[in-house]
């Protein structure tokens, strides 16, 4: 038998919808934040941050979004650094655990979120 998920252990599609949506209500409250994304359709955003992290969680996609370092180029261009990346997986983190997703499963989430700082600030 095939383990699940991390994808499926968050509880699929609509987990990770109701992340992401909670997140970005996280992250256009957050004023150090919010001008990175002033000018983006969120609706398009959000759906892409869906989309990535299905793809992350091992869930069934189609992602075709840009890689990250390419994604991220034009927010570098504009101060994004790593206090910055601190604060967005700071408030996912919160979100996670508002949501009550149990521990042993943020900790995995944190460690892929991790995984991408050196591609998402260009290092």
């Amino acid at each position: 038998m095939t383990e699940a998920t991390l994808y499926e252990r968050l509880g699929g599609e609509a987990a990770i919808t109701a992340t992401v949506g909670m997140f970005y209500d996280r992250i256009m409250s957050d004023e150090s934040l919010n001008p990175f994304f002033a000018d983006l359709d969120m609706d398009k955003q959000i759906n892409k941050q869906i989309a990535f992290m299905t793809m992350a969680f091992g869930g069934p996609h189609d992602y075709t979004g840009e890689d990250m370092r390419t994604a991220h180029a034009r927010l570098l261009s504009r101060g994004l650094a790593v206090e910055h990346f601190q604060a967005v997986a700071n408030h996912l983190q919160a979100t996670l655990e508002t949501l009550s997703v149990p521990s042993d499963l943020i900790e995995e989430v944190m460690r892929i979120v991790g995984s991408t700082k050196a591609e998402v600030l260009n290092e």
